[in-house]
């Protein structure tokens, strides 16, 4: 009876530390969800594992959009608990000589992606402890290897579930990475000569309102409070979009409907709003690395 016992006790402690193993696996892509490219990588993530937990960060990144998958995992990893492992797939470089990689972050979170600037902000806001080049000769789904344009399914969903069920170590992903990754240029937050000089990293698509990088620390170094104004420009490739004085406010009702606002977003980030209608389409703004704004009081 007591070898029964410890026997017993042996399999919980394996069978405990198998499911400690086990992390959230959470994809992006600019696939949307018209076909079954979601569904196939779904699919091979269960393949590996059943036990998996999956989950959808966004599928609706504008096509070939790199910057809008480096904001969006930006804007949600942190959220996620530690070991939480992401796979994003914006590759427009599908096939060529891009490398295929997986980061770990130094607060404990995975992201498997291409290496093509998807880890620009993540990079500066997580900090990377470490980043290994997938060893496609071991952490590639089988019988794919004549596959030269679905990576997404082949290698970077089979590589995270590997890595979420506990299947692989990160170091068993690939060799290690001494270089740099490759980083996107972009107009980060700057307080000099009394106005803020920023970028416009993303809509808030749903309503329109422009969301920039500024953010309330930085915001502060103006001295304005709600109720009074500030003086926006928005460039794109530095030619002047958009100029006007706008009311700083805590929320959007108090200036009245069809009125321009600026605010502070969920991120505590300088944004701008028409109350109950459409800024960006309005006034014809998008985002992206190659869209400034300067902000003065």
């Amino acid at each position: 009876m007591r070898i029964l016992n410890i026997v017993f006790l042996l399999i919980v402690v394996v069978c405990s530390n198998c499911f400690c193993q086990r992390q959230a696996l959470v994809f992006q892509s600019d696939f949307g969800l018209k076909d079954g490219a979601v569904a196939a990588m779904k699919g091979v993530a269960f393949s590996v594992s059943d036990d998996l937990q999956i989950f959808d960060l966004t599928h609706e990144i504008p096509p070939f959009n790199i910057w809008e998958a480096a904001y969006r995992l930006n804007q949600s990893v942190s959220y996620w608990p530690s070991g939480t492992v992401f796979v994003s797939i914006v590759d427009p470089g599908v096939g060529s000589s891009r490398r295929s990689i997986v980061a770990k972050m130094v607060s404990g979170h995975f992201i498997v992606t291409p290496d093509n600037g998807t880890l620009t902000l993540i990079a500066e806001n997580l900090g990377i402890d470490e980043v290994r080049e997938i060893d496609e000769t071991k952490n590639r789904l089988k019988n794919s290897e004549k596959s030269y344009t679905f990576h997404g399914r082949d290698v970077y969903a089979y590589t995270g579930a590997r890595l979420a069920a506990g299947v692989i170590r990160f170091e068993e992903v690939g060799a290690k990475i001494s270089g740099d990754i490759i980083k996107l240029e972009y107009q980060k937050p700057v307080f000099e000569h009394n106005q803020i000089r920023g970028n416009i990293p993303v809509l808030d698509v749903q309503y329109g309102n422009v969301w920039t990088n500024i953010d309330n620390k930085t915001f502060q170094k103006l001295g304005v409070k709600a109720g009074e104004e500030v003086h926006v420009r928005i460039m794109h490739d530095k030619k002047t979009v958009y100029e006007a004085r706008v009311p700083f406010a805590n929320t959007f009702a108090e200036v009245p409907e069809g009125k321009v606002v600026g605010y502070l977003n969920s991120l505590l980030n300088f944004s701008i709003a028409i109350n109950a209608n459409n800024f960006a389409e309005r006034y014809k703004i998008k985002s992206g690395p190659e869209w400034s704004i300067i902000v003065e009081k």
